[in-house]
């Protein structure tokens, strides 16, 4: 193991520790300013979907990126800690029934089984609102601009033309198989919006040029698509055991992936190039950027 991976690994895992850490603040028992009370319930169940260990690789992203371009690290830490809730909500409304319809989740009941359906959904709906009250606050230190670039950016990533308009695309190619750029345009909204705008973010950070913006932003892009077709298929290989959810799910419900399209030896040949597409774009910040291309290496070649 070179000495590039082995500081990766520790950075990732110190990372997830850091917002794991925070996460678990933010969603204390006590009020907020103007808040009138935090139901019990309702906080339960956040912390079940959010406080369940996870890789936090989209606060990674936001953290390596600011890093990379000299921006505020413990803003960056929060702004991270906003992503994540922003992801957990998507992932307490996709596992309910009338979504993607699981039961597991990181190895343990989904939100929905653990307490009940309106729980979920109010639970989900609460996370997303929380994200933008963590980049508004005070304690998130950076410019007004600049966490009004962030929540414009976020809002984006996350809405009908990002995330959410991506997960009703694929609920709707389950009647009907999208064609290749129908699979492509999904994928890139409901996975990567996110990972694009967890890299775009460390440029936001930083007040970076917007060159470099414009760099981090497609850099995400690749990786986003990169992780789409990891997960697509590790779903095709991977047992449930080792994934921690449910497998095998797309093909049982026939929805279109680019692996199904096009087969398993043409997606290891593109996440390749996704990889060597990635570290083009990074090229103009030499050795500084080891620990982001050491991120795309292992979101194309993730086992889990």
């Amino acid at each position: 193991m070179d000495s590039t991976h082995s500081s990766f690994e520790n950075r990732l895992k110190d990372n997830a520790c850091k917002t794991e850490a925070l996460l678990t603040r933010l969603l204390a028992d006590d009020n907020l300013n103007d808040e009138i009370v935090r139901p019990d319930k309702l906080l339960s169940a956040m912390r079940h979907g959010v406080l369940n260990g996870g890789k936090r690789l989209r606060p990674f992203l936001v953290m390596e990126s600011a890093a990379l371009l000299g921006g505020n690290a413990e803003a960056a830490l929060r702004v991270g800690a906003a992503l994540e809730c922003v992801h957990c909500y998507s992932l307490v409304h996709d596992d309910l029934p009338a979504m993607d319809d699981d039961d597991l989740r990181r190895g343990q009941p989904t939100v929905h089984i653990a307490f009940d359906y309106a729980t979920a959904i109010l639970a989900g709906d609460s996370l997303l609102t929380y994200a933008f009250d963590i980049i508004a606050a005070p304690e998130t230190e950076l410019p007004a601009d600049r966490k009004m670039a962030l929540v414009l950016a976020l809002s984006r990533a996350a809405g009908i033309g990002g995330m959410a308009g991506g997960q009703a695309l694929d609920l709707a190619a389950e009647k009907e198989t999208p064609d290749e750029n129908g699979i492509t345009t999904l994928q890139a909204m409901k996975t990567g919006a996110l990972i694009r705008f967890a890299c775009e973010a460390g440029a936001i950070i930083a007040g970076a040029s917007a060159e470099d913006r414009k760099r981090l932003r497609t850099f995400g892009e690749k990786i986003g698509l990169a992780f789409q077709l990891a997960d697509d298929l590790l779903d095709l290989t991977a047992d449930a055991a080792t994934m921690g959810k449910a497998t095998g799910k797309d093909a049982g419900r026939g929805k279109g992936t680019l692996v199904a399209l096009h087969g398993q030896e043409w997606a290891e040949t593109t996440l390749a190039k996704l990889v060597t597409e990635a570290a083009g774009l990074l090229s103009a910040y030499g050795r500084n950027a080891d620990i982001l291309m050491e991120t795309a290496r292992f979101v194309a070649n993730r086992k889990s």
